[in-house]
């Protein structure tokens, strides 16, 4: 991925979100933050850490929308774009999205690679630990506040149950990395 891609994440989340969805953008802008502040611990692969958090949500943007599970649409929106696989399906993959895929009946991930590392792990951490105003939160409360947001029968609540302990061990992992970094 060339380095400007890092630079060019920002604006197009930015140009994507922010006047369609201003509270989705408050999120994403924290995501992206947030990640910013630990690539360090990344080494080679902050990089792509950055550009999978400013661009996980993309997909909600409405001139996006195809089959209406942000993840897919953002991830084929990237690809149709030229980004670079990987960072595709870290967007495709993000926290844990397989699940609500599944409970919601939607193919397609399989489509990008989902691949079990610290740097998913990290998207995942800067995803559940950003509150919906960008604000830094526990990620017992970021899920908290999902299931509360959405109702306890709405799916992405039954979601967040089945999800929840993956969810944790992913954001423990990255923290556990993050001490060790220094």
């Amino acid at each position: 991925m060339a380095v400007a891609d890092i630079f060019t994440a920002p604006s197009l989340a930015r140009a994507t979100l922010v006047d369609p969805l201003p509270q989705r953008w408050l999120h994403v802008r924290g995501v992206g933050a947030r990640a910013e502040t630990i690539a360090h611990a990344f080494r080679n692969d902050g990089h792509y850490l950055i550009a999978a958090c400013w661009l996980h949500d993309i997909g909600y943007a409405p001139a996006l929308v195809h089959s209406g599970f942000h993840p897919l649409d953002g991830a084929r929106f990237l690809r149709a774009e030229g980004w670079p696989e990987r960072i595709c399906g870290l967007v495709a993959h993000h926290s844990f999205a397989d699940v609500e895929a599944e409970l919601r009946e939607i193919g397609g991930l399989g489509e990008f690679e989902n691949e079990e590392s610290a740097v998913r792990d990290a998207v995942w951490y800067c995803d559940m630990t950003t509150g919906p105003n960008g604000e830094l939160v526990d990620v017992h409360q970021r899920l908290d506040e999902i299931v509360w947001r959405y109702g306890p029968a709405d799916v992405v609540s039954q979601f967040v149950s089945r999800a929840r302990g993956e969810l944790i061990a992913a954001v423990e992992r990255t923290e556990r990395k993050l001490r060790a970094a220094g």
